[in-house]
């Protein structure tokens, strides 16, 4: 097994182990009863947030292992700033992908650049394995106060995106013959979050339309594996989007009888997961694009 591949595994493995104890890691990513706030995308040492399937990765460590801060250092990090790894403290793998050009002869002998994808594992401290790091590190967040029915920054983020939302009945789903996003009223819900949480896993299934991300599983029917997978996708995009307005994502009745199939797809493609999250972060990143003063790639606009 080449190291590549021996990394699918190993990140397959642990986000199926979650899977397997009922507790996917992108559900509710924090540590209740402890003072946490908001959930948040984990942090890397400069504040900038971890993408794709480092937030599963992380997320589940950190609710495994108990973390309270959001910040992910590497050794070398901590020693750059004058903080040290406490004795015995073992360190939590993510990953990076990226590619190398390298000159090749195509079948005329004539040479070319092609471009090899590769990925890569290296390791990383939470926060709280580390001494002496700066304040702001083990800075908690604000323990959440009531909302109000509509939460204003929430509801602007939704409607910037432009997507047709009909309130009414006892059903969430996104049409796809009709582009529109049918959802209960928002008085329905138990609080304002689980709305929004809905809403957000909804926007993600509307990405998926010919007109804008053109993403197809191949679903044929309700419960087949293209819509099993399509569903995983929803879920993670809605979890990534939650952390991003700074609230967690809430079971859903349907987990239950999704689960099995996601663990069916994790076991049988080791790739799948990664598949999925970078199909999630795809659909996050085109809603945050929708936003004023953000680029469609999600950058912000100077």
């Amino acid at each position: 097994m080449t190291n590549r591949q021996d990394i699918y595994t190993r990140v397959t493995e642990r986000i199926v182990t979650a899977l397997e104890q009922g507790t996917p890691p992108w559900i509710k990513p924090w540590v209740p009863g402890q003072g946490a706030g908001p959930a948040a995308r984990p942090l890397r040492h400069n504040g900038e947030p971890y993408r794709g399937i480092n937030v599963l990765l992380l997320w589940a460590e950190a609710m495994a292992k108990g973390y309270q801060s959001s910040h992910w250092l590497t050794y070398r990090q901590t020693l750059e700033l004058d903080a040290h790894v406490r004795q015995g403290e073992k360190a939590t793998m993510v990953v990076y992908a990226n590619r190398v050009t390298r000159t090749a002869l195509d079948e005329a002998g004539d040479e070319i650049e092609e471009k090899i994808p590769f990925l890569k594992g290296y390791s990383v401290f939470n926060a709280d394995q580390v001494e002496g790091l700066p304040e702001r590190f083990y800075a908690r967040a604000r323990p959440v106060t009531e909302t109000a029915v509509r939460i204003d920054h929430a509801e602007r983020f939704f409607h910037n995106t432009g997507a047709v939302t009909v309130h009414g009945g006892s059903q969430a789903c996104y049409i796809p013959r009709h582009d529109r996003i049918h959802l209960p009223c928002i008085d329905v819900f138990k609080d304002a979050e689980s709305y929004y949480a809905t809403r957000a896993h909804e926007a993600t299934h509307w990405t998926m339309h010919p007109t804008r991300l053109a993403r197809d599983f191949g679903a044929k029917r309700f419960g087949d594996h293209g819509y099993a997978v399509e569903e995983l996708v929803a879920e993670l995009g809605a979890a990534f989007l939650c952390a991003d307005l700074g609230f967690a994502l809430e079971p859903r009745e349907d987990h239950a009888a999704y689960l099995t199939h996601w663990l069916e797809i994790l076991k049988a493609d080791k790739r799948a997961i990664f598949t999925a999250a970078s199909h999630a972060q795809r659909a996050c990143d085109y809603l945050h694009g929708l936003q004023p003063g953000v680029s469609p790639d999600g950058e912000a606009v100077q």
